[in-house]
């Protein structure tokens, strides 16, 4: 992965073909050009299927075959997803595929004919123009066991968001049904309260049942913590409820069907985790991360989702950059304005990587040292915050020197961070593993 912008440029050469492409949900629109910006063929228009891709790779091959071009690079705007299928079928093809920054070709539209007319065949231009000048990224485009990941974590994003929702809406159920049952049961999730719920018995018709044969039913899957007290607890709060007594019988069904889905995405976390357990067995060096005290799995599954295989990365600034946790600067003249983080690129990396450091800085004795230093040093002292966010950074290079130089924990001089400044970070670091 090339980290500098005087790499991309050098790999534009003269005998590289430019093609920018512009991409849509159905149809896509490419436009060729050498390094100088003079443009080959014509533009062509090509739907977002196999025959079209055949078409379009057909058609730059030839124009290189015969403008004598040895090298192509194809670049384009990530739009939605609609770029992936193309970017992976280009990637099967052998060909050099590049991602330039939408914001970048909304800027640079009017360079060419000082006007701010916006089409597919004009940003096809401009993306390619855009790779002349380097301004590119090539996408990291998980494979093997990386993709696998990625796709688990989206589908464990997506159980917890649909997971969250039944929460709520058996939640909005008892506050209108049965309010008072959560005085009797402090969480409805409980094996014991959710067999209750199985019931689907409303307070009025649960005063009708006999205590025996409620505990009974709940001691099916709760042997223990329950008995004849909890549920004439149970019985006197459904006496007194000021639950709706109105549609009633479609209550029950609705109940029914979200205590079903709450099982059945349960279920599904927990085939789930399995398959991460499987997947993580495969990386190397992943036992030496679950040892860093504070840092659990999932914590590490997050991150490998995110970077990809770590030998795309020749420097951990590549991965801080990829999380946006690089620094931008405002200064002018004698103005010095404030430092932050860029916050571009991957914010569900740079959320979990904040995420991961809350119980570092807590429960990891050399990370709770360094941000100690780091706010109180004479020097320049950091707010919580900024050496949170400067933590992250050394959280970073720790993990890429374990992955990548197979680091000892001894012998890494990314977690030895600051030898002569503190000595009880250095007596400490060494705990960051256990």
């Amino acid at each position: 992965m090339n980290s500098t912008q005087n790499d991309r440029i050098n790999q534009i050469t003269s005998s590289t073909l430019i093609v920018g492409v512009d991409i849509a949900k159905f149809r896509h629109v490419a436009r060729a050009q050498d390094y100088r910006g003079v443009e080959f063929g014509k533009p062509i228009t090509f739907e977002n299927n196999r025959e079209g891709f055949e078409m379009f790779v057909g058609w730059f091959r030839k124009i290189a075959t015969e403008q004598g071009f040895q090298d192509v690079i194809v670049g384009m705007e990530p739009t939605g997803h609609y770029w992936l299928n193309l970017a992976h079928f280009l990637s099967e093809q052998h060909v050099t595929c590049a991602v330039v920054n939408p914001l970048h070709v909304k800027k640079s539209k009017e360079l060419d004919d000082n006007s701010p007319t916006k089409n597919d065949i004009k940003d096809a231009k401009v993306i390619a123009q855009l790779v002349k000048d380097g301004r590119y990224a090539v996408p990291n485009l998980p494979q093997g066991i990386y993709a696998e990941l990625r796709e688990a974590m989206k589908i464990r994003d997506h159980l917890s968001t649909d997971l969250r929702v039944v929460q709520g809406r058996v939640h909005n159920w008892l506050d209108r049904y049965f309010p008072e049952f959560l005085t009797v049961f402090k969480d409805w999730e409980c094996k014991s309260a959710r067999q209750m719920l199985s019931l689907c018995l409303l307070p009025h018709e649960l005063v009708l049942e006999s205590e025996e044969a409620l505990l009974s039913h709940l001691r099916q899957v709760a042997k223990r913590g329950l008995g004849i007290e909890r549920m004439r607890s149970l019985k006197a709060a459904a006496s007194r409820s000021v639950g709706i007594r109105e549609g009633t019988a479609l209550a029950k069904l609705e109940l029914q069907l979200s205590l079903t889905q709450y099982e059945l995405l349960e279920s599904k976390f927990e085939e789930l985790e399995a398959r991460l357990d499987e997947l993580l067995g495969q990386i190397p060096q992943v036992k030496q991360l679950l040892a860093i005290k504070g840092i659990g799995r999932d914590s590490i599954v997050g991150f490998l989702a995110e970077i990809g295989d770590i030998e795309r990365y020749r420097h951990p600034k590549q991965i801080i950059k990829l999380a946006g946790l690089n620094l931008k600067e405002n200064t002018s003249g004698k103005h010095k304005g404030q430092t932050k983080i860029t916050k571009r690129g991957r914010k569900r990396l740079r959320a979990l990587l904040f995420r991961v450091m809350m119980p570092l800085v807590a429960k990891n004795r050399a990370f709770k040292a360094l941000h100690q230093y780091y706010t109180k040093r004479p020097d320049n002292p950091l707010k919580k915050m900024q050496s949170l966010i400067a933590l992250c950074g050394k959280l970073v290079r720790i993990l890429f020197g374990v992955l990548k130089k197979r680091a000892s924990v001894q012998r890494s001089k990314d977690v030895a961070g600051y030898p002569t400044v503190h000595g009880s970070v250095v007596s400490g670091l060494n705990s960051c593993f256990s």
